[in-house]
């Protein structure tokens, strides 16, 4: 059996030899955590935000490229063109099939999709009949879009916004001799 005395004697040695956290040791501890937490969600924050950013502004170079890829080829095809009042738009381009009667016309029109962007639409009729209608390129700026004649040449220039980031393109285009 074990004395009453030595017990005692036992905890009070526990007592002085035992090691324990102060509460200064401890706010530091949860203070230092808590940096640590700020600096790992901000560096996610940054990630998520430039990933946005980059994104849009892809999608926006997509968008006018888009825009030049369909135009260029179906006006270096035109005969005649025909440019509207707003800033060149709506664009009727038309031509005669080569060694046929045919006669294709192309219109690009800018649809409102808010008040502030435009989707660029492409009509094409064969003959009377209606062959194919395509969204060529989406969250266009109308304000910063036209087609201008330079001479002989045409000057296209896109401006597609994508959230914040915004990019713009010019092209120039030559018709058909004759036009």
């Amino acid at each position: 059996m074990t004395n009453p005395k030595q017990i005692e004697m036992n905890m009070k040695k526990l007592k002085r030899g035992q090691v324990g956290v102060t509460l200064v040791e401890l706010v530091i501890v949860v203070a230092l955590a808590g940096i640590v937490g700020a600096a790992i969600t901000a560096t996610a924050f940054q990630v998520f935000t430039f990933s946005t950013r980059l994104s849009n502004q892809m999608t926006a170079v997509r968008q006018v490229q888009q825009a030049g890829f369909w135009v260029s080829p179906d006006v270096m095809m035109a005969q005649t063109v025909t440019r509207g009042p707003n800033s060149g738009f709506p664009l009727t381009l038309t031509w005669q099939e080569w060694g046929t009667n045919t006669t294709h016309t192309v219109t690009y029109n800018l649809t409102y999709m808010s008040s502030e962007l435009a989707l660029l639409q492409r009509e094409h009729r064969i003959g009377l009949s209606l062959n194919s209608t395509t969204a060529v390129a989406e969250y266009i700026d109308p304000t910063g879009t036209s087609f201008v004649l330079y001479g002989s040449a045409y000057n296209l220039t896109v401006t597609a916004t994508v959230g914040e980031q915004t990019e713009t393109r010019a092209y120039e285009v030559k018709p058909r001799q004759g036009t």
